[in-house]
């Protein structure tokens, strides 16, 4: 364990009146709470497709022994959604309980002010312990939290300044540097602060690593993954574009991935954060544009799985702390990402759209005491869930505030008869090639607005919509999503029973943008198209 680590973690726990539990045994049955411990995981755009657990074309390559581990231990989610797949608004949904439009932290340049209420505040008022290690991003001080050690912005991969109470500074400003990978410093952090907690308290410990966030770097000991291999590409990887499939926007190719390593290989001095590439130089002299784009997904791919690996790796080394110190049997696990992320579908990398690969979430759960093993539940749950499921098992109150539903009846396969049949989804930012947009993501169907404007107090490009406001998928015949069917007579009484729907979910919500007179201007042009 780096010293660093041991000394801020003695320091905080004096500061916090903890000092007579730092020499504490490990937990006994005696000591075990009634009220389960939480420890929550979150990797950073960890996509399910590079999960094994999902199926897919890369569960034969992927390093995720510890993954299936907790699969077969505890219960999967097929249908999780993230309401806003970009990382700072999720992570905000995920604490506050609350959509986007109602924590206010709709883009990466949103904040959660300390003032905000959270679960964790929620959970330390009922007497719980709380921690949170790792990425924040969220830019203003944690609040709620007993202990946090969090990562300024992005954070680095190598060597990783990581801020306290003791020595917070706004923006990229405090912290001190911590010897070694990030994702092996935030789990080991995570398990020294769960060894000298109050052990007369149930504990919250939130664990979010770095990875697998571009550049997706990786520790040398998973180097040698994936040599000499060709790694299979996706059935969309040479999706044509919008023209072919009929969609209402262009996407984020995979080729502005080769751009960024062509960059970075020629201008090593002038690297942002995200452009810390493993394994430079990078080159694609005298290839085609089909050569090219294939070398850039075999680096890219490769890289993402090594990436996870390490992530993968740590979570064992949680979970066999879990074993030895007693905790296991009453801890409930967690491991999820804060959004999905393509892997190559339809040609892209990066997430933010309402497609299937950006907002799936994926996501497992353990609790040997009342969640059945090698479980796999298909009901639609969201992110802002999460809070709510939260403080069911810790029998808090939930704060009326906060929007989510508890799911613990459905993961014990008690599937509550009024629960969602669609998920909400939005998305504030607003780029000319992945527009701003709304909709609704069902069992079998999607129907999704892209009303294609921004706002000038959220990031945004100039540039008007493409002249297309609406996709619709049967995600039973086109589950890849290749064909816009928002036109095909077939489907017109769903579509408009789900525009129905839209409009039911945006007043139930209370996403109205009423403070927004562009928009609903768009919607009073456009709606019928």
């Amino acid at each position: 364990m780096n010293k660093q680590i041991k000394w801020v973690l003695s320091l905080a726990i004096i500061v916090s009146g903890l000092a007579s539990c730092t020499n504490a045994k490990k937990t006994d049955n005696k000591t075990i709470p009634k009220r389960p411990n939480i420890l929550y995981i979150m990797a950073d755009d960890h996509t399910g497709q590079a999960w094994g657990i999902y199926g897919g074309i890369l569960k034969d390559y992927v390093h995720t022994p510890n993954i299936s581990r907790l699969a077969d231990e505890g219960c999967v989610l097929e249908n999780c959604l993230v309401s806003n797949s970009i990382c700072t608004p999720s992570r905000a949904t995920i604490l506050t309980g609350q959509y986007s439009h109602r924590n206010g932290v709709k883009t990466l340049s949103g904040s959660l002010f300390p003032k905000q209420n959270n679960i964790a505040k929620v959970l330390t008022a009922s007497g719980y312990q709380t921690s949170i290690i790792g990425k924040w991003h969220l830019k203003k001080e944690p609040t709620g939290f007993d202990y946090y050690c969090v990562l300024p912005g992005q954070g680095r991969y190598w060597d990783p300044i990581l801020k306290t109470k003791e020595n917070w500074g706004d923006g990229h400003e405090g912290g001190i540097p911590y010897e070694g990978f990030s994702t092996d410093v935030i789990a080991d952090m995570t398990i020294d602060w769960i060894e000298h907690r109050d052990q007369s308290k149930p504990f919250m410990a939130m664990c979010h690593f770095k990875a697998t966030h571009e550049p997706y770097d990786y520790p040398k000991r998973f180097s040698h993954l994936y040599r000499n291999e060709e790694i299979p590409v996706p059935d969309s990887f040479w999706d044509r574009g919008a023209e072919e499939t009929g969609r209402s926007f262009k996407g984020q190719s995979i080729d502005n991935l080769k751009k960024r390593y062509l960059f970075a290989t020629e201008h090593p001095d002038e690297k942002a954060d995200y452009m810390f590439y493993p394994e430079l130089p990078f080159s694609v002299d005298g290839l085609t544009h089909e050569e090219a784009r294939m070398k850039t997904y075999q680096k890219f791919v490769k890289d993402f799985m090594r990436c996870g690996a390490a992530i993968d790796d740590n979570i064992g080394k949680l979970l066999k702390y879990l074993d030895e110190s007693g905790l296991a049997e009453n801890t409930i696990v967690i491991y999820t990402a804060d959004q999905g992320y393509f892997l190559g579908e339809h040609g892209w990398f990066d997430k933010r759209m309402i497609y299937k690969e950006s907002i799936h979430m994926p996501f497992v759960i353990r609790y040997p005491k009342e969640i059945p093993a090698g479980t796999r539940n298909t009901d639609i749950i969201e992110n802002v869930d999460f809070s709510a499921l939260f403080a069911d098992y810790a029998k808090a109150k939930y704060p009326s505030e906060m929007q989510g539903h508890s799911f613990r009846s459905n993961l014990r396969g008690k599937t509550p008869k009024d629960w969602r049949e669609y998920g909400y989804y939005r998305y504030w930012e607003h780029q000319t090639n992945r527009p701003g947009h709304f909709g609704i993501r069902g069992e079998r169907f999607k129907l999704a607005f892209f009303y294609g404007h921004g706002f000038k107090d959220n990031e945004y490009e100039e540039g008007a919509n493409t002249g297309k406001y609406w996709d619709f998928f049967d995600l039973e015949k086109d589950p890849n999503e290749l064909h816009n069917a928002y036109d095909d007579p077939e489907y017109q009484e769903i579509i408009k029973e789900m525009k129905e729907e839209i409009l039911r979910q945006r007043i139930a919500l209370g996403d109205t943008d009423a403070e927004n007179p562009e928009i609903l201007d768009i919607i009073a042009r456009h709606w019928d198209d």
